[in-house]
């Protein structure tokens, strides 16, 4: 029974850890970021990782990063420009671009 329970909490502890992660690429993916970017590998864009590891050491990187999201930004990275987050369906709020910051630094 110890080792039913066990396991049990193990696997919900599991779960809940990978969640996140599942939920934040799959806004991602909801919000057209995977036609330019890659968690690994270069695109169009950088990939995420790249993007975390750039901004490893930066003081307020979550927000820096939610605002390009947001706003888009040019010549940051290399001569290809990131445009402002997308329109309908593929906009993107406030919170969604901090939850995508988070998830992208996190890598």
């Amino acid at each position: 029974m110890k080792t039913l329970l066990l396991a049990t909490a193990l696997a919900m502890t599991a779960a809940m850890a990978t969640t996140p992660v599942r939920a934040d690429a799959n806004l991602a993916r909801s919000k057209n970021c995977l036609e330019c970017h890659n968690v690994d590998k270069e695109i169009t864009g950088p990939s995420f990782t790249a993007v975390a590891k750039r901004y490893k050491r930066v003081p307020n990187a979550e927000q820096i990063v939610a605002e390009k999201i947001k706003k888009g930004c040019a010549d940051h990275w290399g001569s290809n420009v990131m445009p402002p987050a997308g329109m309908g369906a593929w906009k993107v709020s406030d919170g969604e671009a901090k939850k995508l910051a988070h998830w992208i630094l996190g890598l």
